[in-house]
């Protein structure tokens, strides 16, 4: 185990209106990870998880690939220090 960590994930494509959202949601709660998705202006989503970096790394690996329908175009990842913020992973509102 690499410890506990947290990432944020901005995914650029074709991500919104397919269920991109709750694609990301589904993939993390089987890792075990906590946080949220939500959409962004445009076509991005948002996606800031947080646990085990080992975890997060696979994550990050399987948003890359995206959804049946997506199309990821591009992805900007930021590492932070753990947090503990998020007691599950959610699904927030639109910016």
């Amino acid at each position: 185990m690499a410890g506990l960590a947290s990432v944020k994930v901005t995914v650029h494509g074709r991500v919104t209106g397919i269920g991109f959202r709750a694609f990301a949601r589904a993939q993390a709660r089987a890792l075990g990870l906590t946080g949220y998705a939500r959409n962004l202006p445009g076509e991005s989503v948002e996606i800031e998880a947080e646990g085990d970096r080992d975890k997060l790394e696979k994550l990050v690996a399987r948003l890359r690939t995206g959804s049946p329908l997506a199309r990821v175009e591009k992805m900007d990842v930021a590492w932070s220090e753990y947090s503990g913020n998020y007691p599950d992973f959610t699904i927030r509102p639109s910016v």
